[in-house]
């Protein structure tokens, strides 16, 4: 993409208003066309059409334009540019690189800059598929790049392109601009292929059949994992309040998830936030090579400070990234921080356009804007033949907490896996400090079959049966802040004390610690399996005539919270000693009592 004009069409300014623009002349112009406004010719899109009016909204600072300067067309939508040089890349929330802007201006970005994307000089190794008179089709891989370390990026045929090969270079070094092979199709209309392919934000990629869920995304993280889980192209919202731990968590699915490619999207967060993210994520190691996560990241940072319109945009420009990857075959987890910024964005232009407000000001159409975006996740078989998917986790941000509010209701309606965050837990300094009792997953039942098969037989009951114990503490909590826990029967004590152990034990994971920041499912299984191999035993105790107080031991409880950090990740060994001392503890309570 360039500043160059595509015709002679021209518009003239007649209002400002922030980041929306009002023209006249604009009858020759189209709905979402990009346009370039004023002597800086700064970056904006056609939103309304009235006749010989039209409204533009602007996605740089609109300071210092003045009515009476020219509206140019450049005939095509608000697109991005596809291709290598993506991956371990910063963009804003129109794709222009960070780091190039930086070498522009070292301070702010500076207005007029245009839409430059990645670079078109840099050399990358080609190795061809296809030679003069083979036939193609649309999304077939005509080539391939090693883009980084870890992902090889799959040069596709464009969705709109069928013919045959008249001409095609062979293996070599080339820059994103060559023309690769030359398509003719049946009209004998010449097509070519370059390394990048050019997308308009607001239009799904096509696919050729979208796919029911039936793998999970493996975060490592237990109570999403075994708890909530999220289906590798499903949706997942994680609402909460000021300091609940949104970033962290999604840190933690970006750095250990199992997807092949992270789209990282920080929309309207504020600076200081950003900043860290961007200087933390280089960073961050991969556990699956051992090599920096950016190999296999693509960051966009819209900060809180930038314009509100680029924000707005920012969600299709990650989302238009992703679906290319996932056309490739690959499994994109996708991470949205947050899309509450990205509402107000919508409810500030949405003000300025002077359209009827809807509940606590933001616009009508919110909710369809919001399912729109999720709907774009999915399990697909893709043109080319290959699976591939998109997950969308999206953090929302709801002001003091409510989840009542628009952005969270609207959010809850279109994602399959809700993971409320506590900010009581949050002040308790459990983390992750998602409250058990207001999560759920949508995806629970499509899973089973793929926990059964690869986990255990009895994975997805041991997580219903811990599930209803954490259930049944809650209420057996407000008859204990009535007449304490002292007047409870022991069966409901012991019922307190197994659902405090998963609680502490399992619930509750550390960040920080190198065994406990990601745990494989295997080890998720038994730590939950000898919790309730715990309970069964004090059951079967109780049922004896020993009391709670008695069938309490401290130290048994103490090393089962512990194994956590004590028991290796790849040696469950620990886990078999742990089921021994219980059996011999309880073993032996029990013959005393029977003598």
């Amino acid at each position: 993409m360039s500043n160059e004009v595509k015709n002679e069409v021209k518009g003239v300014i007649s209002g400002i208003n922030g980041p929306v623009v009002t023209g006249t002349n604009m009858t020759a112009f189209q709905m979402r066309e990009m346009v370039m406004v004023g002597k800086k010719k700064l970056i904006g899109e056609v939103i309304v059409l009235d006749g010989d009016i039209g409204t533009i909204q602007v996605y740089e600072e609109t300071e210092g334009l003045m009515p009476g300067e020219e509206i140019l067309s450049t005939g095509m939508p608000l697109s991005v540019k596809l291709g290598p040089g993506m991956l371990k890349n910063m963009f804003d929330g129109i794709q222009r690189p960070l780091e190039k802007i930086q070498e522009i201006s070292p301070v702010f970005i500076p207005e007029g800059i245009g839409l430059m994307s990645i670079d078109e000089e840099k050399m990358w190794d080609y190795k061809a598929r296809l030679s003069v008179g083979d036939t193609v089709k649309p999304g077939q891989i005509f080539g391939t790049v090693q883009e980084t370390l870890m992902i090889e990026h799959r040069l596709m045929v464009p969705p709109n392109v069928k013919g045959t090969v008249v001409e095609a270079r062979e293996d070599g070094s080339y820059n994103i601009e060559t023309v690769l092979v030359v398509v003719e199709d049946e009209r004998k209309r010449r097509h070519e292929l370059k390394m990048y392919q050019e997308w308009p934000v607001r239009t799904p990629r096509p696919t050729r059949f979208r796919r029911e869920p039936e793998k999970p995304l493996v975060t490592g993280q237990r109570i999403i994992d075994f708890f909530f889980p999220i289906a590798k192209g499903g949706t997942a919202a994680i609402p909460g309040g000021f300091g609940t731990g949104k970033t962290t968590t999604q840190h933690q699915l970006a750095k250990w998830s199992d997807a092949d490619i992270i789209i990282y999207i920080g929309c309207g967060e504020r600076g200081n936030e950003m900043t860290e993210v961007i200087e933390d994520f280089p960073g961050l190691i991969d556990p699956k090579s051992g090599e920096s996560i950016m190999e296999r990241t693509v960051m966009i940072a819209n900060t809180s400070n930038m314009p509100v319109a680029a924000r707005e945009a920012s969600i299709y420009t990650g989302i238009t990234m992703a679906e290319y990857f996932r056309d490739m075959g690959y499994d994109v987890a996708m991470m949205a921080d947050s899309t509450s910024r990205w509402a107000e964005a919508l409810r500030e232009i949405s003000g300025r356009l002077e359209e009827m407000p809807a509940e606590e000001g933001y616009p009508a159409y919110l909710s369809s804007r919001i399912a729109e975006f999720y709907e774009r996740a999915g399990s697909v078989d893709t043109l080319c033949g290959e699976e591939g998917s998109i997950s969308i986790v999206g953090a929302v941000s709801p002001a003091g907490g409510d989840f009542s509010e628009p952005v969270t209701e609207n959010t809850k309606r279109y994602v399959n896996t809700f993971l409320a965050l506590d900010k009581n837990l949050a002040y308790a300094r459990h983390y992750p400090a998602i409250n058990w009792m207001e999560s759920y997953s949508g995806y629970v039942k499509l899973l089973t079959d793929w926990y059964e098969d690869n986990v255990a037989e009895d994975s997805i009951q041991l997580r219903n049966k811990m599930l209803d114990l954490l259930f049944q503490e809650n209420k057996l909590q407000e008859m204990v802040m009535l007449i304490g826990e002292d007047a409870l029967p022991d069966d409901q004590r012991w019922v307190l004390s197994i659902a405090k152990l998963i609680r502490v034990g399992f619930l509750q994971q550390n960040t920080f610690d190198d065994t406990d920041t990601y745990v494989p499912l295997e080890k998720q299984y038994r730590m939950l399996k000898i919790m309730d191999y715990l309970y069964e035993k004090g059951l079967v105790g109780l049922k004896q005539g020993i009391p709670t107080s008695v069938l309490y031991n401290e130290k048994i409880f103490d090393d089962v919270i512990k194994m956590k950090y004590n028991i290796p990740n790849d040696d469950f060994s620990g886990i078999d000693v742990l089921r021994q001392d219980i059996d011999e503890y309880y073993d032996d309570l029990m013959r005393r009592y029977q003598d």
